[in-house]
């Protein structure tokens, strides 16, 4: 078991604001440790991406050891991005591959100029892991040598259930709102929002949390979806209703579209993006680790299996995927004994 010495009132933050080129609001928060003999890093860079309808304090729950504090204590730079989707921003419509060509990139120049560094690492996870990796197989990164991917990256899979919401109930939504917002379940916007809270009280019963149950609504099919309760300490829970938001149509419309070819696909908006993300062999050098829990209902397992054996198809045994018993899609990132259970797994990956 690892010593544990940093934890978050050690942390020193710091906020640096960005735009990417098509004028979207990003930001960058830099990580730190705050001590009086001034340690810093000993390591490259880490940058970690939230998933849709979240931010980058994803990574810091209110728990006693959460994995930027892991990843401190390894001695790795910690950046945590904002990217288009983060609730830390007024909702704006995006796709994935608005964030695959102009995010990512610009992040990412930003933290090897501020680092001097030539390479960097990056955790990603669920729509961060996405639209991450359709920006990754495009060669469009090819900085980053290590990537760990959490609960899907380039193949898509979800229960039945989620596939007729996104597929029949998704369409009828966008007639009422360009946003699903998960904050509903404590605040209203209108009548069409107090309709979506009555319907997720009256079939979703498993806890008194309204916005754990919301997020278990509209991201997947189960009760809870994203995460087991047994899982979750209570303050972790309660931290849940501040930390979800809207969620766009488009990105709705855009899974439908992912879920129907079994795979990524793109816009076309963007010529930077290959018409076919699956047709050739990814565009990148940088090693890549598929995890995923056993539980996980918002994106089945096969979906991160998949993505594995299309990369060891074209390049054997460079890849690495990690079945998580016990565990679902968020509860990797902030279960109460995830600094056990799942830190180490991505904490020794990132070495190799």
């Amino acid at each position: 078991m690892k010593t544990m010495t940093i934890t978050r009132s050690d942390h020193s933050t710091e906020v640096i604001p960005l735009t990417a080129p098509d004028g979207a609001p990003l930001s960058l928060v830099h990580v730190g440790i705050r001590s009086e003999v001034g340690r810093g890093p000993t390591r490259g860079p880490v940058m970690l991406v939230h998933g849709a309808g979240v931010r980058a304090e994803l990574f810091r729950p209110p728990l006693k050891r959460t994995l930027v504090d892991a990843l401190l204590d390894d001695g790795w730079d910690v950046w945590m991005f904002n990217w288009r989707a983060s609730i830390d921003f007024d909702p704006l419509p995006w796709t994935l591959d608005d964030a695959a060509v102009y995010d990512y990139p610009t992040a990412i120049a930003h933290i090897l100029a501020a680092t001097g560094a030539d390479t960097l690492k990056a955790v990603v996870h669920c729509q961060g892991s996405t639209s991450f990796m359709m920006a990754v197989v495009a060669g469009l990164l090819p900085e980053v040598d290590t990537v760990i991917s959490n609960s899907v990256s380039l193949h898509p899979v979800v229960p039945a259930f989620s596939r007729f919401k996104i597929t029949r109930l998704a369409p009828v939504v966008e007639h009422f709102s360009p946003v699903l917002n998960t904050a509903w379940g404590y605040k209203s916007n209108g009548y069409f929002s107090r309709v979506v809270r009555g319907v997720v009280r009256a079939t979703h019963p498993e806890c008194d949390n309204t916005v754990c149950r919301m997020v278990s609504f509209t991201y997947g099919s189960g009760h809870p979806a994203l995460w087991a309760h047994r899982n979750l300490d209570a303050a972790t829970h309660d931290w849940i209703t501040g930390e979800f938001a809207e969620s766009p149509m488009t990105f709705f419309e855009q899974m439908k579209d992912c879920l129907a070819a079994g795979h990524l696909v793109h816009s076309g908006v963007h010529p930077e993006l290959p018409a076919n993300l699956v047709a050739e062999a990814p565009k990148t050098d940088a090693r890549f680790v598929f995890l995923t829990g056993n539980d996980n209902r918002c994106f089945l397992p096969i979906s991160q299996r998949r993505s594995y054996e299309f990369f060891n198809r074209h390049r054997p045994g460079k890849d690495a995927f990690h079945f998580i018993p016990g565990y679902g899609h968020l509860d990797v990132i902030f279960g109460a004994n995830a600094w056990r259970d799942t830190y180490p797994i991505i904490q020794r990956e990132l070495t190799l």
